[in-house]
């Protein structure tokens, strides 16, 4: 297909521009940046970029390398801020090649090049505020930020291809989008996001009406190939068939075969993970690796490590999506929740109205500038219009969610654990293309109306006369473009981050909550990530063993327990509680058994009777039914590390053996006893727990600083967490009326004044206290 392209005398990438563009991003983004650690997400992977581990399936490889060098820069921050660095770097530059990217498209048919730039300029501003990208680019919970870093330079560089296929080095571009095609996955599963808008572009650029029927014809092929119930692998085999021909018609064999290579080179970091593995970092998940003492060539290359390489790889431990999360329309309307949320982040509803409106409002001006966009400049309107298509309609098709956290909330319907906003940030990122192209088209109209005087008059435009005339019509109509600054105003006060240290200190504490040298098994992620930030970027209280509940029931897990190290107990650094007294340190592992042991824990096992567990003075009475692996990995750390190591449950954790009559609750943890516990003076029986009085009010007094740090950062937006505030609500509430019980009015009413604020700080509705 010849270029109809009209060559311009300042048509050079506008890299100064871009350049300011993104310094001011990144400015904007340092301002509101994360200190230190946050919820979810967060912990885990700052911990693993800290020991060069492996992070949660599929275990992010590119990102580990990347992270731990870019942390070992010597800036004046701390680690986590490092971190968070990143995350504002990736994210500011994907904003800047964004610039470059609208100011590319509008040099179609806009004549003067400081009206693209300004142009180029509200599209950068309109994604780089919105509040998901936004929120992520100032923490740096995942890997979405050079995740989109990687689609946004991919994009440019398929665009630059586009402009002219057939220049002598358009090969080499091909070749380098297959090599950051491949690293972006080695990143993350969505570095492949741009995949299909890359084959629609080729195709639609290189064979026109044909290189189309070529995209429908492998669309329906991939339709019917899940219509017929195929496996994932047989789709992936001949949907990769299929696409290998269709690029090989569009591109011939050599430059297919060369991108291809590209793409393969790409994904070498994976060669990390086993090797990494093998080194057994304190983070290692999954543990793709079939050797269990050291790295050697003969477990490497087994068929062993490359099962469980793949496993990781492929998310097993999830397990399959049998059905569908909701319906199909359900999961849209989940996506036009989280849309609603990037102009005007109203955590609170307080501004429903406003919120509903400014949504629609940028919807239609994204619509209307991808009709622009395929109006003016057919050929890139493929590649972005595709790109749209797949980061938003394909992309909530393949993952499948059920009900977000905040979508219909109390209604019956199965919902995710969180809102998964971050999984559209790249569509909500390149919504600034349109929204501004829409915008534009505003903006020239009433200028030109202005210019004219007359409404609907030729465009002025098309006169070299009025060029001036027009230029300044430019400039008084340029409000219009301030509709680009609503997502700053909007977002500002829930997407920074700026000042927040909750998280940090909550972990600080639950861990200075624990006597030396205990093991605590905690529910998930809340309870869990910033532990283990905690102890391996701040080397607080490692000599815990933090023992994951939902991960007790995976044998990678149970091994790591076992070669865990341990560390010796920081008397000096440790709180004021424990001291002035000899803690003496374990002997061996938490679990006596060997690796082949561990391995052979069975999935389950039934019981057709009732059995008794015993030991000690602890008698459990087990009913009839099932006992899940991880039930009796807690079994045998009972009977493997205690008495030697204090043994404790996350507070609320249900153990589901029985374990109720031995747990002593101490602040924010249930210490368990080898004895059942009384109700006494000094052991309370408040709201079904028993009270340890003595080493609560001293960890809620001596130990605890979080509760002032949320009431300082005065709100909690986070509502699926809002169970860690909630519990430093609750415990102090259970405390304060125990001190009360026993007589100790002054530091009852203290304690009580203080769970108040953190209620009013946190927003929880509904708390029982007078």
């Amino acid at each position: 297909m010849a270029s109809s392209r009209i060559p311009r005398a300042d048509e050079n990438t506008p890299l100064f521009p871009a350049l300011i563009a993104t310094a001011l991003v990144f400015a904007l983004y340092l301002l509101t940046l994360a200190p230190s650690v946050a919820m979810w997400d967060t912990g885990e992977y700052m911990a693993a970029v800290k020991v060069l581990g492996i992070p949660h399936p599929p275990g992010n490889p590119f990102f580990m390398l990347l992270g731990h060098a870019f942390a070992s820069i010597p800036i004046p921050v701390s680690y986590a801020a490092r971190v968070n660095i990143l995350a504002a770097l990736a994210s500011a530059g994907s904003a800047g090649i964004w610039f470059i990217v609208i100011e590319r498209i509008t040099a179609r048919w806009i004549e003067l090049r400081w009206q693209r730039l300004v142009v180029a300029a509200v599209g950068t501003l309109i994604g780089a505020t919105a509040f998901t990208v936004w929120n992520q680019a100032v923490v740096n919970e995942k890997v979405y930020p050079v995740s989109l870093l990687f689609v946004t330079i991919i994009s440019w560089l398929t665009i630059k291809w586009i402009d002219d296929p057939d220049a002598p080095r358009a090969d080499r571009l091909l070749v380098l989008v297959g090599f950051l095609l491949g690293l972006g996955y080695a990143n993350h599963p969505a570095g492949m996001l741009a995949a299909p808008a890359i084959a629609v572009g080729i195709l639609i650029r290189k064979r026109g009406l044909y290189g189309g029927l070529v995209i429908v014809a492998i669309a329906l092929l991939a339709i019917l190939l899940r219509i017929a119930g195929a496996s994932d692998f047989i789709q992936t085999l001949i949907i990769g068939i299929a696409a290998m021909g269709a690029a090989i018609y569009a591109l011939g064999s050599k430059t297919t075969a060369l991108t291809i290579a590209g793409l393969l080179l790409g994904l070498t970091p994976f060669i990390y993970e086993p090797i990494r593995a093998a080194h057994f970092p304190g983070i290692n998940e999954g543990a793709p690796t079939a050797c269990e003492t050291k790295l050697e060539a003969s477990c490497t290359f087994d068929s062993l490590t490359w099962k469980r390489l793949m496993s990781n790889i492929n998310r097993e431990q999830y397990g399959p999506k049998l059905e569908r999360g909701a319906s199909y329309p359900e999961q849209v309307g989940t996506w036009w929740l989280y849309f609603k949320w990037q102009w005007l982040r109203d955590s609170h509803n307080a501004h429903a109205g406003w919120q509903e409106f400014l949504a629609l409002l940028f919807l239609i001006l994204a619509l209307t500038g991808g009709y622009v966009h395929w109006k003016e400049d057919r050929e890139t309107f493929w590649y972005i219009g595709a790109l749209m298509f797949t980061m938003t309609l394909a992309l909530i098709y393949y993952l499948n969610f059920k009900y977000g956290w905040s979508q219909d909330p109390g209604s019956e319907h199965a919902h995710e654990v969180r809102d998964r906003d971050y999984f559209y940030v790249w569509s909500f990122s390149a919504w600034g293309i349109w929204a501004s192209l829409g915008l534009e088209l505003i903006w020239s109209k009433f200028a030109a109306t202005i210019a004219s005087g007359v409404k609907g008059k030729k465009d002025t435009r098309e006169t070299a006369v009025a060029a001036d005339r027009y230029s300044r019509a430019l400039l008084m109509a340029s409000p219009v473009l301030l509709l680009a600054l609503v997502p700053l105003f909007g977002n500002w006060k829930y997407a920074s981050r700026a000042g927040q240290h909750f998280t940090q200190e909550w972990a600080h504490d639950y861990l200075n909550s624990l006597e030396p040298y205990a093991i605590v098994v905690t529910n998930g992620d809340n309870d869990t990530f910033p532990l283990w930030y905690a102890q391996e970027v701040e080397g607080v209280r490692k000599d815990v063993t933090v023992a994951v509940a939902t991960y007790l029931g995976t044998d990678w897990y149970v091994r790591q327990i076992i070669r865990r190290p341990i560390a010796d107990y920081d008397s000096i650094n440790g709180p004021a509680i424990y001291r002035g007294k000899t803690w003496k340190k374990p002997s061996g592992p938490p679990l006596k058994m060997g690796f082949a042991e561990a391995d052979s824990i069975p999935e389950y096992i039934e019981l057709r009777e009732a059995k008794i567990f015993k030991q000690g003075n602890i008698t459990l009475n087990i009913p009839p039914g099932y006992l899940t692996r991880d039930e009796l990995v807690l079994l045998r750390l009972i009977k493997d590390a205690m008495p030697e190591r204090p043994l404790y449950l996350s507070t609320g954790a249900e153990s589901g053996i029985g374990l109720e009559p031995y747990l002593l609750t101490q602040g924010y943890v249930q210490k368990i006893m080898p004895d059942p516990v009384p109700e006494s003076p000094a052991t309370p029986r408040l709201s079904g727990l028993n009270i340890d009085l003595a080493r609560t009010k001293a960890l809620w007094f001596g130990v605890y600083r979080a509760p002032d740090a949320i009431i300082k950062e005065g709100d909690w937006i986070d509502r699926p967490s809002y169970g860690i505030p909630y519990t430093y609500a609750f415990t102090g509430a259970i405390l304060s009326e125990a001190l009360a019980r026993s007589g100790d009015a002054r530091d009852a009413s203290v304690v009580l004044e203080k769970v108040k604020k953190i209620v009013k700080a946190a927003r929880i509705e509904g708390f029982p206290i007078e």
